[in-house]
């Protein structure tokens, strides 16, 4: 990332890795971090499992994983690939035939974890597999499916144990002349996971990929997320992620996306400066942000959007942003574009007005990267 001698305070330098390919996504190396998410249909429907995919992909997914547990399953697999406009990525655990059926069925990716996968012989086969069908792998350390090994050796699953396990399978693969595989060593415990992250990324040049595992639900999942993965972010760790959450997984998409532009380290859509307010505000502010946010969320363009209820903070948040309104009085506010005041709207056309202004905006913005680009 380059130096920013103006605001060195906003710049994060990320950690060296080495890139590798899931289908067409890039990841490591200099490549965008890429947000990832998890499909909760039951795979061997094939139709609903292709249209959650599809969900996730206009929400931005870049990659998204498809348990594959039984034979239904990767035989649905073939079509789920064929459909999805994302690379997709078979999650395996206990039978390694079913990795070896996946790498056949056209997954970009598989996802092993050396806790249950079975011993050399059959991470070696599965390795064999992905080498003929140009699979990448992803090590899949939980600290709640440890080797006994380990956790009679350590005692507990702990940092030492999580990396111990990785770079030991990272070995495995390495021994079987592979290298296209990238790792994670996840915990549902925020400290525990990031102690391993640090202590694995000191260890490997291999991409890493971040999580929370069993974050919870979606409120007390993002908050959990945020404070694990925002940290390793900051830190430079990480170049690919997935936020787990019981819920729908597009909202896995949007929280990471948050988590990574509220660090300045991916831009999409439109991102929404509000305030929380209060009895000084002009209009309804959460109402106003809620709708905004639903009529907005086609948008993909990276811009800034400022709504503020009052002018104690509004006319200053406005200078920083794209577009903004600054609630007043007498039932109308100020528009602002560019950070100067342009016009006084009414607060009852304000929401209609704020969409078309970010839809032309957002147009302008796609023509001027397009004569750019030529």
């Amino acid at each position: 990332m380059s130096h920013n001698p103006i605001r060195p305070w906003r710049n994060i330098d990320r950690r060296k890795s080495r890139q590798i390919r899931v289908g067409k996504v890039l990841v490591g190396g200099d490549a965008p971090i890429s947000v990832q998410t998890m499909t909760n249909t039951i795979t061997s429907d094939a139709k609903a499992t292709i249209e959650q995919i599809q969900r996730c992909a206009v929400a931005g997914a870049d990659i998204v994983r498809v348990s594959t547990p039984d034979v239904e399953s990767t035989r649905a697999l073939r079509e789920i690939v064929a459909e999805s406009p994302v690379p997709i990525v078979a999650d395996i655990h206990f039978h390694y035939k079913r990795a070896i059926e996946a790498a056949e069925a056209g997954a970009a990716c598989l996802r092993i974890n050396p806790g249950n996968i079975g011993d050399a012989k059959r991470v070696a086969e599965v390795v064999r597999a992905a080498k003929d069908h140009g699979c990448s792998i992803r090590i899949g350390v939980n600290a709640g499916s440890l080797e006994k090994h380990l956790l009679e050796k350590y005692g507990e699953p702990c940092p030492e144990a999580m990396v111990e396990s990785g770079l030991d399978h990272i070995k495995l693969l390495q021994d079987n002349d592979f290298h296209e595989f990238k790792i994670s060593v996840k915990a549902s415990d925020v400290f525990l996971a990031a102690a391993a992250y640090q202590q694995l990324a000191d260890a490997t040049d291999a991409p890493i990929h971040l999580g929370i595992t069993e974050a919870g639900g979606l409120v007390s999942g993002t908050v959990k997320s945020a404070i694990g993965l925002g940290n390793l972010l900051w830190m430079g760790i990480g170049d690919t992620i997935r936020v787990s959450l019981s819920a729908d997984p597009v909202e896995e998409v949007k929280v990471g996306y948050e988590i990574l532009k509220s660090l300045g380290l991916r831009h999409r859509g439109v991102t929404i400066i509000s305030c929380p307010s209060c009895a000084r505000q002009g209009f309804d502010v959460i109402k106003t942000v809620s709708a905004l946010e639903e009529r907005l969320a086609h948008v993909t363009t990276s811009m800034s959007l400022s709504i503020i209820g009052c002018v104690v903070n509004g006319p200053g948040e406005a200078l920083m942003t794209d577009i903004g309104f600054t609630g007043g009085g007498a039932g109308n506010g100020m528009v602002y574009l560019a950070g100067k005041q342009s016009h006084r709207m009414g607060n009852d056309q304000m929401i209609d007005h704020i969409v078309e202004l970010v839809e032309k905006k957002a147009a302008e913005i796609e023509a001027q990267s397009k004569e750019a680009a030529e």
